[in-house]
C-alpha cells in the first residue's frame, strides 16, 4: 500500500514555491515583476525560491531585452507541470482521508 505521503514533493513545501508553480501552471511565461506583485514578496526572496525551482528543472529562466530594459520570464517545464500536479494530487487525497 502506498503511503499518503508519498508523492507530497518537498521542492513545493513553501507557500511561495507553491505559489510561483500555481501561476506557472495557468499562464505561458510571467516575468519577475509580475511574480513578485502576484506573490507580494520582496526580490531576494522570490529570487531565491527561484533559483530552487530552477534547482530542481521545474522552472526554466528566459532573459532577453526590451528595448534597454532586462527582462526575465519563467515557464514551468514539463517535468515541474508533472512533479506539481502529482504534489497537488497527494496533497488532495491526504485532505479527503481526513
Amino acid at each position: 500500500m502506498k503511503s499518503l505521503l508519498e508523492n507530497i514533493n518537498k521542492a513545493f513545501d513553501h507557500r511561495i514555491r507553491l505559489g510561483i508553480m500555481s501561476v506557472l501552471m495557468v499562464n505561458d511565461r510571467v516575468d519577475f515583476t509580475t511574480l513578485k506583485e502576484l506573490l507580494g514578496v520582496t526580490d531576494g526572496n522570490l529570487a531565491s525560491h527561484i533559483k530552487a525551482l530552477e534547482t530542481e528543472a521545474y522552472i526554466q529562466v528566459e532573459k532577453q531585452f526590451i528595448g534597454k530594459k532586462p527582462n526575465t520570464r519563467y515557464l514551468a517545464t514539463t517535468a515541474g507541470k508533472t512533479a506539481f500536479k502529482n504534489h497537488i494530487e497527494a496533497l488532495e487525497k491526504l485532505i479527503q482521508k481526513s
